[in-house]
């Protein structure tokens, strides 16, 4: 029985081939690229690890790395809370919770690109409604001029795009929880916060572990919506690191440089969202004993 199952394998081999060999050249170019000094129409010059040591020096790299780790985490501590907490009121299994699952879900199908274009047009000074809104309360918006505002407009609308993802994962997860156990908790006598914090939270953790790093990954290359909306101004105050990668490749001709850049930029994701991995894993070993707690 397990020979048969094993030799399942062999008809996923070819699709798995090709995968690793569409990855694996790209990463080798890059690394390739790395260590050189190369610009078009010339011969490569062997740098070595200058390029990492030009880009670890340089402000605009490190102004980029310290606005998109605050960045990604600013909206962790918006989408994931109020992801769970709208999962968490919607009615289960009834036409109710489908509709409001559907509309939930439409940003989700808008492309990267046209998020920018529409929320430029929310916040347009002639005809969007975020300004007549800011103007009605005597706020004088500027997405256009005021980092602030540019800053806080990129964040509500990342969080309007991807919080639906959270409440789609939660919603599977809420769903997949027995009702012999919130039964056990209403005779036990535990409040509704009781029963969500030893009842529902630890048996979500896996789902809540899916979403935090679906989303710390994404927000780490967020650059589409935020080109379209601000183009990374005013100034560098939406600058965040795939702007910078993209403006060394495409707009200067630093393929060295970028390659680099591109190098640390995987580095940082990896190495943050394994310890994102280790720390829930962690605290979801802990959890198991939380219900005996909640008695």
């Amino acid at each position: 029985m397990n020979s048969r199952n094993n030799r399942a394998w062999l008809f996923v081999l070819p699709a798995l081939l090709v995968v690793a060999i569409n990855a694996f050249i790209p990463f080798i170019t890059i690394i390739n690229y790395s260590v050189q000094d190369i610009l078009p129409g010339l011969k490569p010059i062997w740098l070595g690890l200058e390029n990492y040591q030009i880009v670890l020096q340089d402000p605009l790299f490190r102004g980029a790395f310290v606005r998109q780790v605050g960045f990604s985490f600013l909206i962790l501590l918006i989408e994931i809370p109020l992801g769970v907490l709208i999962a968490t009121a919607l009615p289960k299994r009834s036409w109710v919770a489908t509709l409001s699952l559907i509309a939930l879900g439409l940003p989700l199908l808008i492309p990267w690109n046209v998020v920018g274009i529409i929320w430029r047009v929310f916040t347009r000074s002639d005809l969007g409604l975020v300004p007549l809104f800011f103007n009605a309360l005597g706020y004088q918006y500027d997405v256009a001029l005021n980092p602030v505002d540019a800053y806080w407009t990129v964040v509500v609308m990342d969080v309007w795009h991807w919080t639906p993802l959270v409440i789609l994962l939660c919603y599977a997860g809420l769903n997949a929880i027995p009702d012999a156990y919130y039964q056990a908790a209403e005779i036990d006598g535990a409040s509704r916060w009781r029963t969500f914090l030893y009842v529902t939270l630890p048996r979500l953790r896996s789902v809540l572990t899916i979403a935090i790093l679906l989303r710390f990954m994404d927000s780490f290359r967020i650059y589409s919506e935020v080109f379209m909306l601000t183009g990374g101004g005013p100034g560098t105050a939406t600058t965040f690191l795939s702007d910078v990668l993209v403006r060394k490749a495409v707009g200067g001709f630093e393929f060295g440089y970028a390659a680099a850049l591109s190098l640390v930029y995987f580095l940082v994701i990896l190495m943050i969202s394994y310890v994102f991995f280790l720390v829930l894993t962690h605290i979801g070993t802990g959890s198991n004993a939380a219900p005996k707690q909640a008695e």
